[in-house]
C-alpha cells in the first residue's frame, strides 16, 4: 500500500466591515483611535445591562458543502467533521443533516475533550471525487453584553479567578507560543492604563477593535495558523490568525481564553445561491468571573455574538479543524478542492411581535 498522506483542511473566511456596515451597538461606537495607529482608546463608555440587539431572534440556515477532486481513484482513511452548533441559552439547534458521497460505511458522532460535537466518517472503496454536504437550522438571539455583569472584583484589571475556577482554567490562562521576546506581552500592556485604574472591559474591547482597525485581513493559501508573534509582525491574517493573537494577548494579562470555530452570517449575501450567504469564521472566547466566556471577534470588532454562529470551542486552533481527513496515494493524486456556503436568515420570529 502506498503511504499515507494526510490532509488537514481548514476553511478561508473573507473580511467583512464592522457589524456588516450597519449602525454599531453602543459598546463599540464608544472606540476611537488616537494619531498613533497603534494606540487605541476608548473615548465614551457608559455600562448598561445585557442587550438583546434589536429585540428579535433570528432562525439561520447554513448550508455547507466541501468536495474534493482527485486524478485517480484513491481509498479514504476516516473523515472527521465538526459542523453541528453547540447549543445554549443564545442558539439553539432546530435540525441537522450530514450527506456524504460516496456512501459511508459509518457515520459515528462524540463529543470531544471539550464538549463539541464530532461527526467520524467511514468512506468504502476507491472514487475520484469526496463530497460532503451539511444543512443546519438554529434559532438564533444576538445579545452584547455591554457591561459583561462581571463580578465586582473583576471590574478593574489586574484581578486573581477564584481558585475554584482557576485550577479548570488553568491550561487556557497559559501561554502556548514562543515569544521570546515578549513582544506580543509589550504590545498589549499598552492598553493597560498607568495611574487611573483600568476597567476589565474597556481593556478587552480595546484590545479587540485595535486589532480590527490596526491589522489587514489577508486570505493565505497555506492551511494552518501563524504564531502570534508573526501576526503581529507583519499586521496582517486570517480569522484564525486574529483569533488567536488575541488569545495570546489576553493570556499575557494571565486571563483565560479559547479559540471559537463555527459560522458568520453576512446580511448583503443572504439569498445567493452563488456568492454564499457567509463564511466559515474563527474568534475567541475569555472568561470573566460572573459573565463567564465572553465573545471576541477581532476579525471584525465584533464583542457579543451578533451574526456568529458556535460551532466549536477549543484551548488551541488546531484541536478545531472544521473538516480533516486522510488518503492513501500520492500527494500528486490530488487535483482540487471547492467550498460553497449559504447562510441564510429568517428574522420574522419577533419577540416583541
Amino acid at each position: 500500500m502506498k503511504p499515507r498522506s494526510l490532509r488537514f483542511d481548514i476553511a478561508l473566511s473573507l473580511p467583512l466591515p464592522m457589524l456588516n456596515g450597519t449602525e454599531a451597538p453602543a459598546m463599540i461606537l464608544a472606540f476611537a483611535s488616537l494619531p498613533s495607529e497603534n494606540d487605541i482608546q476608548i473615548s465614551r463608555w457608559a455600562p448598561a445591562p445585557v442587550t438583546f440587539i434589536g429585540d428579535w431572534m433570528t432562525i439561520f440556515s447554513v448550508r455547507h458543502i466541501t468536495s474534493y477532486q482527485y486524478r485517480r481513484p484513491v481509498e479514504f482513511g476516516e473523515h472527521r467533521l465538526m459542523f453541528r452548533p453547540r447549543d445554549s441559552f443564545d442558539q439553539t439547534l432546530l435540525s441537522s443533516h450530514l450527506d456524504v458521497r460516496p456512501k459511508p460505511d459509518y457515520i459515528r458522532w462524540i463529543h470531544d475533550v471539550f464538549g463539541n460535537c464530532v461527526a467520524l466518517v467511514g468512506i468504502p472503496g476507491v472514487a475520484c471525487e469526496l463530497r460532503f454536504e451539511t444543512n443546519i437550522r438554529l434559532d438564533h438571539t444576538p445579545q452584547v453584553a455591554i457591561d459583561f455583569q462581571i463580578d465586582e472584583q473583576a471590574l478593574i484589571y489586574p484581578f486573581t479567578y477564584d481558585p475554584e475556577e482557576a485550577f479548570d482554567l488553568e491550561r487556557t490562562i497559559e501561554r502556548h507560543y514562543p515569544d521570546p521576546g515578549d513582544e506580543v506581552g509589550k504590545w498589549t500592556r499598552q492598553f493597560v492604563r498607568i495611574g487611573p485604574p483600568t476597567e476589565t472591559g474597556r481593556l478587552l474591547m480595546t484590545l479587540c477593535y485595535a486589532i480590527h482597525e490596526s491589522f489587514i485581513y489577508a486570505r493565505r493559501l497555506e492551511h494552518g495558523t501563524q504564531m502570534p508573534r508573526e501576526t503581529l509582525q507583519l499586521r496582517r491574517g486570517t480569522c484564525r490568525d486574529f483569533a488567536l493573537l488575541m488569545m495570546e494577548a489576553a493570556r499575557s494579562l494571565g486571563l483565560a481564553a479559547r479559540f471559537v470555530t463555527g459560522y458568520i452570517y453576512v446580511p448583503d449575501r443572504d439569498g445567493s445561491t452563488t456568492l454564499g450567504g457567509g463564511s466559515t469564521h474563527a474568534w475567541c472566547q475569555i472568561y470573566l468571573p460572573g459573565a463567564g466566556w465572553v465573545e471576541f471577534d477581532p476579525t471584525n470588532g465584533i464583542v457579543g455574538n451578533r451574526d456568529l454562529i458556535r460551532v466549536g470551542v477549543a484551548r488551541d486552533p488546531k484541536q478545531a479543524v472544521p473538516l480533516s481527513g486522510s488518503y492513501d496515494g500520492a500527494a500528486s493524486d490530488f487535483d482540487s478542492m471547492s467550498v460553497q456556503i449559504n447562510v441564510t436568515s429568517d428574522r420574522s420570529a419577533e419577540l416583541n411581535g
